[in-house]
């Protein structure tokens, strides 16, 4: 089931209830007053009768102070009456349920009494005899004889038992009937218009959605399209802020398809060189007959350092490929134990260079393969950049990896530049690497919510900081960093 019927589907029912709770109330209130009405009528024509008999309007011994109204005082021949002096001899002769009233006497004995010319008397209940027995209460009932339905009110009228009057309820009936059925033709009519209104109302809400949905199938049918195809931007509503979402994600897809295509035809770009080169080299030893054994053995080593190069390079590029996104569950990383061991690394591959150490027991959250990897492209970018014999500073503080070298140091215009994918600077390219070494320190950085910087020392060198997220605190922290014997700190 589509939206667009669900909320139409939504709002008639919303609306069925509210109209059947409006017919409920409308029929129970009307049904209510009219059968309040035909109460007060049985009252009415209940009070004479007790008046004859001396007794309240609801029955009961007689209550001092009751003026007599009608008939005549009952004398003592009277109390053989069979009307026990209900006055019942002067009532007119009329069908059953009348509108006059229809009485019946039902003695505390046994027995009943119907005033002449009243051809049909009221039936008889548990619930009428048991008042008569007591003589004392009243209460009301529907009763249904001969077809007709009608409203009965029972008195007890002491020793003589109890009074029953009767009124029809068939004009009542019917004004109930008729309302019924109009509430009913109202309420059916309203549903109606509800769900043709909620109909219009999902259109035009859904209309922005629809055409959301339309420009996205279409992006999502030409992907070449995502360069230049965005959703309007109309308002401030849910819709406005959903269709600024979509494009800022849009934006993100752009990108990440932009960097994906850069990175290939970098990649690409770059592995000319070396397989050009093994290219060439495998060509001469098809003749090695012809070269010296110094060409050969130059021919060997130039080839196995250009596979080398092509591995690292293929290395560096399915790394990047990986993105920030962590390729396993991450956990918790002693990062001065990772810092330790790449020095340690670093100083076998550069015997030459003197490398000085400040670093701080650390802990943080993240991935020990891509933070180790990224520590090692850091020293051996500072390593290349030294000088024989010359200091390489290493300062864990903070969560912070600080490498500071002293060489060259960056041109101004290529520090907004140095950790892009195959970014080299003029005087780098004379130099083994492919300029993907800082690119992966900041992309594990970002995997692991850190950050890169870069910078010029005052005193010249490079300055390269790095962060992994915020370090965790440790159980037991020593009061003191360690420090390499004769080094200094890097900090800056």
């Amino acid at each position: 089931m589509s939206l667009r019927a669900r909320m139409a589907l939504f709002a008639g029912a919303a609306v069925a209830i509210a109209v059947v709770a409006v017919v409920v109330a409308g029929y129970g209130g009307t049904r209510s007053e009219l059968q309040g009405q035909v109460d007060q009528s049985l009252q009415s024509l209940a009070k004479r009768p007790l008046q004859n008999i001396g007794l309240g309007p609801h029955g009961g011994p007689p209550q001092p102070g009751v003026l007599q109204f009608g008939g005549h005082i009952p004398s003592g021949n009277r109390d053989h009456d069979p009307d026990e002096g209900l006055g019942f001899d002067n009532l007119p002769p009329q069908a059953f349920g009348g509108p006059s009233g229809t009485f019946t006497l039902f003695k505390r004995e046994g027995g009943t009494y119907v005033p002449p010319g009243q051809s049909y008397e009221i039936p008889s209940t548990a619930a009428i005899r048991t008042l008569a027995a007591k003589g004392q209460g009243q209460f009301y009932t529907d009763m249904r004889v001969r077809g007709t339905h009608i409203r009965v009110l029972a008195i007890g009228i002491g020793e003589k038992g109890a009074l029953a009057i009767a009124l029809p309820l068939t004009t009542v009936d019917n004004a109930l009937s008729n309302q019924l059925v109009l509430l009913l033709v109202i309420g059916g009519a309203g549903i109606l218009l509800a769900v043709l209104f909620g109909l219009l109302v999902a259109r035009t809400a859904l209309a922005p959605i629809t055409k959301f949905t339309r420009q996205t199938e279409s992006i999502a049918e030409n992907p070449e399209r995502i360069e230049h195809e965005r959703l309007d931007v109309t308002g401030s509503d849910e819709l406005g802020r959903l269709a600024r979402t979509f494009n800022q994600t849009l934006d993100a897809l752009e990108q990440s398809v932009q960097s994906q295509r850069n990175l290939v035809a970098d990649a690409s770009h770059e592995l000319r060189t070396p397989i050009a080169t093994i290219r060439a080299n495998l060509q001469l030893m098809r003749e090695e007959e012809l070269l010296s054994p110094e060409d050969r053995a130059a021919l060997r080593e130039d080839v196995i350092d250009e596979l080398d190069e092509l591995t690292a390079l293929v290395a560096d590029v399915v790394e990047l490929a990986r993105g920030s996104k962590p390729s396993g569950e991450p956990g918790d990383v002693r990062l001065d134990s990772i810092v330790r061991d790449a020095l340690e690394r670093a100083r076998r591959r550069a015997p030459g260079l003197d490398f000085h150490q400040v670093i701080e027991p650390t802990l943080v959250r993240g991935e020990p393969d891509r933070i180790s990897r990224a520590v090692t492209n850091l020293l051996d970018n500072a390593a290349k950049w030294s000088r024989e014999g010359g200091v390489v500073e290493v300062t864990l503080h903070d969560g912070v990896v600080t490498v500071r070298d002293h060489g060259p140091g960056f041109k101004e215009e290529d520090l907004p530049y140095v950790f892009d994918r195959f970014h080299r600077a003029k005087d780098a390219r004379s130099k083994p690497g492919s300029g993907l070494g800082l690119a992966i320190v900041r992309q594990a950085a970002e995997a692991q919510d850190g950050f890169v910087e870069a910078a010029n020392a005052s005193d010249g060198g490079a300055i390269l900081r790095v962060g992994f997220g915020p370090p965790l605190e440790l159980e037991e922290e020593p009061a003191e960093a360690e420090s390499a014997v004769g080094g200094r700190s890097a900090r800056d």
